[in-house]
């Protein structure tokens, strides 16, 4: 049974209805897909915002994350055996054997890996796996910055430990395999901010300096009675060709720590690069060097961010979110690409938000940059101005409020 306090947990009180029909449809596809059944398990993993730490989780840095109300969810049958199998709304079934968990070059890519990956996860960490079927659906919107495949990696995890470790295993602990999987299976090097932030909930700092052992901090802060709403908007730019973009942040960072025969900036400081900045500047660039002090700026930034939650001190916060906008912008560059001049979709979503915030709230570049969505914070008596204004831009439905989800990974139908 899924309680109205739950759906107000996970989704806002002004949508639990809309939820309750969601889940209802998502049951009545599965029981099309696989028959009635009377032992459902429903889960939930929900897509994040950073919120600030932008590109420093691969130079071992910290981040200030948040989960958010959309979500994947499934409905979930435990199956006898070693057999999953996962139809996501959209797309074909999945059909994983788990009891063979071998990387497969075939299944680079794809969500087969991501299941496949977790299930591996979860064996090299001693826990158990045992086989279910699941209807999953979706509204993590792919290309925002929401992440939803950590979204999916995380859903999986939580129904590994609930079906088959009594629900045991930890957040952390999921999404460390979630980012294993990634990594290994599925073939993306991608950090672990995505899946720590979708498997722990609400506000999160993670310092990732031990990236073995990261250190989560929760945030206690109900942003929803801040007085502000927070959106990303999607500026509709197109992502093809910009992974030489994406790759040379973290490449131009780690060449001012190779300068000190160090691998990532977390083991230098800032006043060391300022100490040597004539060499560097010649032997990695200028704009290495800028990158490099986003670095040490951003990192500080994000545990004044922190402080400034847990204090209640909105004002600060948002001032400090602004700060980490306007670093990314000049200081890290990753607003536009150099390469095609004539798209500045981020550009233009900054301006016409600023336009509208008048100096209140805050905007940011939102996820890795150069195309895709900013974020902004939005005092309630404008949200309707800042939609209309930015849907004119970028079209209707290009604006997304989003709740601030205190809860990750869940079982949905478990009484609170």
């Amino acid at each position: 049974m899924i309680t109205d306090e739950k759906l107000q947990l996970l989704y806002g009180e002004n949508s639990i209805s809309v939820q309750r029909k969601r889940y209802d449809r998502a049951v009545k596809h599965f029981e099309d897909l696989y028959g009635p059944s009377e032992n459902l398990m429903i889960f939930s993993a929900p897509g994040r915002t950073e919120v600030g730490g932008n590109h420093t989780d691969h130079n071992r840095g910290c981040v200030l994350a948040a989960a958010v109300d959309l979500d994947v969810i499934a409905i979930v049958r435990p199956e006898i055996g070693s057999v999953v199998r996962v139809k996501s709304e959209g797309f074909p079934e999945d059909v994983v054997d788990i009891s063979d968990l071998s990387i497969k070059e075939s299944e680079r890519n794809t969500s087969a890996a991501l299941i496949r990956g977790v299930a591996a996860g979860f064996a090299r960490t001693h826990h158990s796996v045992s086989g279910f079927t699941a209807y999953t659906t979706s509204n993590v919107l792919k290309g925002s910055g929401l992440s939803s495949s950590a979204a999916f990696e995380v859903l999986i995890g939580t129904i590994f430990s609930h079906i088959a470790n009594e629900g045991c295993v930890t957040a952390v602990e999921i999404a460390q395999i979630a980012q294993f999987a990634e990594n290994q299976y599925f073939g993306k090097p991608s950090g672990l901010m995505d899946q720590m932030a979708s498997s722990v909930g609400g506000f999160i700092t993670i310092d990732f300096k031990d990236t073995a052992e990261p250190v989560i901090s929760s945030i206690p802060f109900d942003f929803a009675s801040s007085g502000y709403d927070v959106f990303i908007v999607d500026t509709k730019g197109d992502h093809a060709d910009l992974t030489p973009d994406y790759a040379a942040i973290p490449a131009e960072m780690r060449s001012v720590a190779q300068y000190f025969d160090k691998e990532v900036l977390r083991e230098i400081t800032r006043a060391d690069v300022v100490a040597n900045i004539d060499e560097i500047r010649k032997k990695c660039g200028d704009r290495a060097v800028s990158r490099a002090l986003h670095f040490f700026d951003e990192n500080s930034r994000v545990a004044s961010e922190a402080a400034a939650l847990r204090s209640g001190d909105v004002d600060m916060f948002l001032s400090l979110v602004n700060g980490s906008g306007n670093s990314s912008f000049c200081f890290l560059q990753n607003v536009f690409t150099g390469h095609d001049s004539r798209n500045q979709g981020l550009v233009m979503g900054l301006y016409f938000a600023q336009s509208v915030l008048k100096g209140t709230g805050a905007s940011r570049v939102h996820g890795g940059g150069f195309a895709g969505t900013i974020q902004a914070f939005v005092p309630k008596d404008l949200s309707e101005e800042f939609v209309q204004k930015l849907e004119a831009v970028f079209g209707k439905g290009s604006c997304y409020k989003l709740y601030i989800r205190p809860v990750g990974g869940t079982r949905v139908d478990e009484v609170l």
